[in-house]
């Protein structure tokens, strides 16, 4: 008959391997703050200190705070059963988050917490844990809380956890190389807060208060990925899909093209990477945006759809469907799910086009004789520049018999060579960095004027007529109030 035989892991070899599960500052940052959320907090402080004798990670919160008993409970690993029924609003899981994703980036964790003005402390160091290859923390007592780095963010109720030792902050770089790192870093950190928590920075969490955190004191502000507040934006009907008796939502957005987004709103959106790989799934669990920027193999990324979101919002209790994993940086819909995205997805592709053919259409019509014309013919799409615009015409009226037909065939091999893959590629990423002129004002005026010789000579057509002929160019965007005195000044 079979024996029982304990065989519990080696402390010291089980924490080092803990400390590589793939967490980025960003990402364990954020696993702390999750914790920081499900106790209620409403404010959340982190500071970040390279300068002093021992650097110092702080992260403090408003929460309901722990009693010791509770405080030893959460430094345990593994705290709570996966599987376990939790509050609708809590955002943890397998109990680990709080020592791996604090492990990732240091090598001494300090957890203090304080109810009711009476505060409790424990610490994890991982070189007494490998010098003694045992689970053992340190319980602080009263002196040694008051004397930690940043005991002062503290209150009366909440929580700060510290982390010490941060082997892995700098890069091993020193000074001014070390502070620039530590400092990007902390932008980056920002910024994936201000996006996986934006719904619990802009109040839109029902049954919970408006949440505040600050890094080094600068306010994160929430950065919505659907551009909501845009009046251009798309708001197509919600779908639900229900697994296991709980009701998964699907909510489509169809973002503005940039030319209806504000400079501060493309800055905005452009600078937190280019809108093809921000486009996707959103998939949120319980408010907090857990992974994005993903189409799950249903559809391959591309211009088509760009512009293109979907809010999928699950609760706590399908954390197993969706197969979370303890980083919270990967969800994989159920199967149901993905249905139901295939079908959503078959839609706001054609209105993610539609957005884009109607504004190169718009090109074409805003003037009555374009430069450029698409022609659909022959089985394909082309686009040919325009022989019999005035332009072309006039000049070649100018010209001897064989100069006309060279300069066609100057124009027919100028469309023929169109770099339309290197202009794809360009405007896709940074379309308003596509600037086709550069011309100051003396240039735009001389510009004009040749325009008007060559079309009527020294007198002749109307004001409304050059107006028309001097958009179909696009020679002059951005000029309109240079174009205009001229205009009122010549005719």
């Amino acid at each position: 008959m079979a024996r029982s035989y304990p065989l519990p892991p080696s402390a010291a070899s089980l924490s080092a391997s803990l400390r590589d599960l793939g967490y980025s500052l960003e990402t364990a940052v954020a696993d702390l703050i999750d914790n920081s959320i499900s106790a209620g907090a409403t404010d959340i402080r982190i500071v970040c200190d390279v300068a002093r004798k021992e650097s110092a990670l702080a992260i403090a919160d408003n929460g309901h705070g722990m009693t010791e008993e509770r405080l030893i409970a959460a430094m345990r690993h593994g705290a709570t059963h996966p599987n376990a029924k939790r509050a609708s609003s809590d955002l943890g899981r397998f109990g680990l988050g709080l020592k791996t994703a604090s492990f990732s980036q240091c090598r001494r964790l300090t957890l203090i917490s304080a109810r009711d003005g009476q505060r409790c402390g424990a610490e994890w160091d991982l070189n007494k844990v490998e010098a003694d290859d045992d689970w053992s923390i340190s319980i602080l007592d009263r002196d040694e809380i008051a004397g930690l780095p940043f005991a002062d963010l503290l209150g009366d109720t909440g929580t700060l956890v510290i982390w010490r030792d941060l082997d892995r902050l700098s890069e091993d770089e020193t000074g001014q190389k070390r502070d620039e790192i530590v400092s990007d870093k902390l932008v980056t950190v920002e910024r994936h807060l201000a996006l996986v928590f934006h719904r619990f920075l802009s109040g839109e969490i029902k049954g919970r208060k408006k949440l505040a955190i600050s890094v080094n004191g600068h306010p994160v502000a929430p950065f919505d990925p659907f551009c909501r507040k845009n009046a251009a934006t798309q708001v197509l009907p919600t779908e639900t899909v229900w697994v296991d008796d709980a009701a998964i939502t699907m909510q489509p957005y169809i973002l503005p093209h940039h030319s209806r987004l504000s400079p501060t709103e493309y800055d905005y959106y452009q600078d937190r990477s280019d809108f093809i790989s921000n486009q996707g799934a959103y998939i949120y669990r319980s408010g907090r945006l857990m992974a994005w920027g993903d189409w799950f193999r249903l559809v391959p990324k591309g211009e088509a759809t760009k512009l293109a979101r979907v809010q999928i919002d699950f609760p706590n209790g399908l954390d197993e469907a969706w197969t979370i994993d303890i980083k919270k940086s990967r969800a994989r819909p159920p199967h149901a799910v993905r249905e139901r995205l295939r079908q959503i997805i078959n839609k706001i592709t054609a209105r993610s086009v539609s957005v884009h053919r109607g504004r190169g259409q718009k090109l074409f019509q805003d003037a009555a004789a374009p430069l450029w014309e698409r022609y659909a013919d022959h089985g394909g799409i082309r686009y040919a520049l325009n022989l019999q615009h005035p332009l072309v015409t006039s000049l070649a009226g100018m010209l001897p018999a064989d100069g006309g037909a060279s300069l066609e065939l100057l124009l027919k091999a100028a469309a023929a060579a169109l770099p339309v893959e290197m202009i794809y590629s360009d405007y896709s990423t940074a379309p308003r960095e596509i600037r086709q002129l550069d011309t100051d004002e003396a240039d735009t005026l001389k510009s004009l004027h040749v325009l008007r010789t060559l079309l009527y000579g020294e007198s002749g057509g109307t004001a409304q007529q050059f107006l028309e002929l001097v958009r179909s160019t696009r020679l002059f965007e951005g000029r309109q109030k240079i174009v205009e005195d001229y205009v009122g000044g010549a005719f």
